[in-house]
Formats: structure tokens, sequence, C-alpha cells
């Protein structure tokens, strides 16, 4: 009966976790231990060359060339000043949405999602004629403008679901202890706001890592990060084996933010964002 019961509940999910994703990482992983042979092509023998170009050791020329690197630093401060200033707009934001009646709040959400409506590609090539003018385009600017342009909305709405649930009466407490406003709200309701503050930061921070479509049309060739790194082997330049590689490497980057962040937050880890 349990075995049923696990099949009929959990198995499915299970299934699928493993099917579309377990697989193909495997897949991959097996791809990155191969050669990229002539007219791109992908077979024998076995090697960690792709390995160590990730790291930047040039095997052929036999020295550290850490260009890659260079790609993954770039792409991380970039995702993090990106998701700092959602933080900056979003928070006040979503008070903002969530402190009003009914009617305005339906209409404020309704803006908020109504550029999904649109293909994420044209609102992209939007920005082009909104900042050509200024001389902005290609620049690291404006793939920063498009970055928080295009990931604003996901850290907005889960900071919203969370003040929604908030117990305003642990404010007023607060107040009414004479606890001054800053105090009063870092200690009665930030601390209910913060499984969709970090919820909304995780949604903004990944994406934002192995973004490239945001880099390639606004930002061009000098604004390069490690999403258009790995979109060009896997286009381009036609060598897998290498692309793999890349992608495990901007894997192995969030699977470590994730586990620095399960780990700091204690026992409950990842199950405070549920």
């Amino acid at each position: 009966m349990t075995v049923r019961r696990f099949l009929a509940t959990l198995g499915p999910g299970v299934v699928w976790l493993a099917a579309f994703l377990v697989v193909p990482a495997v897949i991959m992983f097996g791809y990155s231990l191969l050669t990229r042979t002539d007219l791109a092509q992908v077979g024998g023998p076995w090697t960690l060359e792709n390995w160590q170009r990730v790291f930047g050791y040039d095997a052929l020329f036999r020295e550290w060339i850490p260009d890659n690197l260079r790609v993954l630093w770039r792409s991380l401060w970039l995702a993090a000043l990106s998701t700092l200033l959602c933080v900056l707009m979003g928070y006040p934001l979503a008070f903002f949405i969530a402190r009003q009646d009914d009617r305005r709040k339906n209409l404020l959400l309704l803006l908020l999602i109504i550029p999904f409506w649109t293909n994420f590609l044209i609102r992209v090539y939007a920005w082009i004629l909104i900042l050509r003018p200024f001389g902005l385009v290609p620049s690291m600017t404006a793939t920063f403008l498009g970055m928080v342009y295009a990931f604003l909305p996901f850290f907005v709405l889960p900071v919203y679901a969370s003040v929604e649930k908030v117990d305003w009466r642990l404010l007023e407490a607060a107040e009414d202890l004479g606890a001054p406003p800053t105090r009063a709200f870092m200690s009665g309701v930030f601390p209910q706001t913060l499984p969709g503050l970090v919820a909304g930061i995780l949604l903004t921070f990944i994406p934002a890592l192995g973004m490239f479509v945001v880099s390639d049309i606004l930002g061009g060739a000098k604004t390069a990060l490690i999403g258009n790194l790995v979109q060009n082997q896997f286009g381009q330049a036609g060598d897998w084996p290498y692309g793999s590689a890349l992608s495990f490497l901007l894997m192995g980057v969030v699977l470590l933010g994730l586990w620095l962040y399960a780990r700091t937050a204690g026992q409950k880890g990842l199950e405070e964002l549920i």
C-alpha cells in the first residue's frame, strides 16, 4: 500500500525529474569528457581537456589563460548588481502595492504582469529604440538596465505575496513599546517578509547569472557573459564538449550559492521559501 501511494503521488514527479533533469545532466557530463572532431562532430578519445580550458589552462600553449574566469566574474557582479537594484526598487514597490485597496491593487498587479504578454525578445529589442538616442547601445549600462527590467517583476511578486501575509499587529506592538519607526519595522515586519525577499533574490540572481539574450542584444561582444559563452559553443563554434563543461561550471556556481544559503538559514534551509 505504501509503494502504491508513493507511485501515485511522488512517482510521476520523480520520473519527470529523472527524465528531464538527471538524465540530460548525465549526458551533458559525458559530452564534457569527449573531444570535438572535424566538422563540429563529437567523439573520442575521452579527455579532461575541456575542463582544463574551463579553468583557464590552454593545453596547446601549455599556459594559463583565465579568460573564462574573467567572464564568470563579470557575470557574477552584473547579476549581483542587477539583483541589488531590483531589491532597492522592488521591495518598497511590493509594500506600496500590498497597502492599496483591492481595486488599485489589482490594477497595479496587472500593470506589473502586462509585459509578460509580449515576447521577451521583442521587449529587449524595444530597449534599443529607447537607449540608442542616448548612445548607450551597445554597452554594459544597457545590459544592466535590460537585466533590471527583465527580472524586476520576478522579485516583486514573491515579496508582495509575503507582505500580504504580514501580521501588522506586531508593528503596532513595537510602536506601543516605544520603538522608533525603523526599529519597529525591522523587528516586527521585516522578518515576516524575509522568505519572499530571499525567494525574489534567488528568482532574480540565478536567471540573471545565466542570461545571454539581453547581453547579446544590448551589450554586444564587449559585454559577453558566461551565458553567451555557453550559447556560442553550442551554436556557432559547434564545440559541444567545451560548452557542456562550461554549463557545469555555471551550474556549480548556482548550486554552491544555494548550498551556502541552506547552511546559513539553519535547519529550515530552503524549506523557508515554500
